[in-house]
């Protein structure tokens, strides 16, 4: 029987790893014939990373022919070769190629398995070189939705516009020349405002260089053998049709693809968790607001407090997750010693009845349980579908990367998500003052009553998409395929 070996690479940060060894796991469970090598790019800076992989190599991944291997390590980009994170990063990664090239050989020259593709992520373009040198196919795994990516893959056509109609307004961040001005972007059936674009693409000025690795890697995007998406057609159908047909790449719609189990190991205190979970126990059911902002999500002191003041007037229960502000451009944002010191005089006392703040939590164990009835998030995308997999309607807090667009496809495209605001990030100073988010509270626990049935009636689709006979599993039964017809 011939046996299939797949490689896999992406930015070595714990949300584009989670899904990445699901869609491993997918894989090897739904073929026997396949197994799959993580190739681990290793940065110290994110320990969370490595706990991951840990977890995994010694849980019941091991058991489904997928291999973790880190990858030798290499010297950081000198000054010279970036301006900022996205730039570090894209460089960071390419100075790995030689070592990704020589473990594919490796495998090939020892001819037990036929090496049938290598699975890069949207920030590892790089590797496209590695694939086609070796002969090997390359795929794009896109852990994004189908409505950024097809703002990727028109990304170098938009680009003429933007630079048009982007000016300096003495700022961080260019403005458009017509405050009015919109931008027709494929994936989207509404025109697209110009402050959901991502704050990469907006910083356009001289020492700025992310928008330009955005283009660089938007623009090797078609030369990929095909593009996995972790959506499903039901969950966004405008947007996959966008992005499916002449000149791109095959779309496999695959998802909703989960780590619904894993992040509860990532935390090496389970008392912590257990005294999360014992008191969420104790609450009615669909009564707690949930808040969390993700691995990377953090907030300053003023927004704190004013989140702060409009829990405590809104009176929902609340369970409120609470990271510091990271200190490096690749660190993850830490643990606070004394919470209290950054929240207002008295708050922990006069809310400890209905209340709960806490650092780090295992996001997907909360959001399945019963007691919580909404979740204020910063709409990255796996967040989106861990909520809409348990049918918890979200309120709309974008922080970084595309989380704008996400926020703005949610809540304009697909009536998913009530809207806190569309444009908040990370650096803004520009606060959410108490009363608005009292009002959005309210909105999302008391008066979503349209997009709370919209959310639960999404969940039971995206559930039977990967289903068999599914969409979603017919999709990855197709990319199968067509993976073992490579010769």
């Amino acid at each position: 029987m011939d046996r299939f070996h797949v490689f896999l690479i992406c930015n070595p940060e714990i949300g584009n790893l989670t899904p990445l060894v699901q869609f491993a796991h997918l894989l090897t469970n739904r073929d026997t014939r396949f197994s799959a090598t993580v190739l681990i790019i290793t940065v110290k800076e994110r320990h969370i990373v490595n706990s991951y992989v840990k977890s995994k190599a010694n849980s019941a991944l091991q058991h489904d022919r997928i291999t973790f291997l880190y990858l030798p390590t290499v010297d950081p980009p000198s000054p010279d070769q970036y301006h900022g994170t996205l730039g570090y990063l894209s460089v960071f990664i390419e100075k790995h190629k030689p070592h990704v090239r020589n473990v594919i050989l490796d495998l090939m020259e020892a001819g037990s398995v036929r090496v049938v593709g290598l699975f890069i992520d949207l920030f590892c373009t790089s590797m496209i070189e590695v694939a086609r040198q070796l002969g090997v196919p390359c795929y794009l795994y896109f852990a994004c939705p189908a409505s950024f990516l097809g703002f990727m893959l028109n990304y170098p056509t938009l680009d003429a516009e933007l630079a048009t109609e982007l000016v300096d307004s003495g700022t961080e961040f260019f403005v458009p020349r017509d405050s009015l001005t919109e931008f027709m972007i494929p994936s989207f059936t509404n025109p697209v405002p110009h402050f959901v674009l991502p704050s990469t693409v907006l910083r356009r000025g001289e020492g700025q260089d992310g928008y330009l690795w955005y283009l660089h890697h938007a623009r090797k995007y078609k030369e990929v053998k095909g593009i996995i998406v972790n959506t499903s057609q039901e969950l966004e159908p405008f947007a996959i049709g966008s992005v499916s047909g002449s000149g791109t790449p095959p779309v496999y719609p695959i998802g909703p693809i989960l780590d619904l189990v894993g992040s509860v190991q990532l935390h090496p205190d389970r008392t912590h968790q257990e005294d999360i979970m014992k008191w969420l126990d104790n609450q009615p059911i669909s009564s707690v607001v949930f808040l969390c902002f993700g691995s990377m999500g953090s907030l300053d002191e003023p927004q704190l407090k004013e989140i702060a003041i409009g829990l405590e007037q809104a009176g929902f229960r609340f369970l409120w997750s609470i990271r510091k502000p990271s200190k490096g451009k690749i660190d993850l944002p830490d643990e606070y010693t004394n919470i209290q010191e950054v929240l207002p005089d008295g708050f922990l006392t006069r809310t400890a009845r209905i209340g709960l703040v806490c650092g780090w939590v295992p996001q997907v164990t909360v959001l399945a349980h019963q007691a919580i009835g909404g979740f204020v998030s910063h709409c990255g995308w796996n967040s989106v579908l861990e909520s809409l997999w348990y049918g918890v309607p979200i309120a709309t807090w974008p922080l970084y990367a595309e989380q704008q667009m996400n926020a703005f496809e949610l809540v304009k495209e697909l009536g998913l998500a009530v809207e806190i605001r569309l444009d908040t990030r990370t650096d803004s100073t520009d606060l959410v003052l108490a009363e608005e988010f009292k009002r959005s509270l309210r909105r999302l626990m008391d008066g979503g009553d349209e997009v709370r049935r919209k959310v639960k009636e999404m969940k039971e689709t995206i559930r039977m998409a990967v289903m068999e006979n599914g969409s979603s599993y017919n999709s990855l039964g197709s990319l199968i395929d067509e993976l073992m017809g490579h010769k």
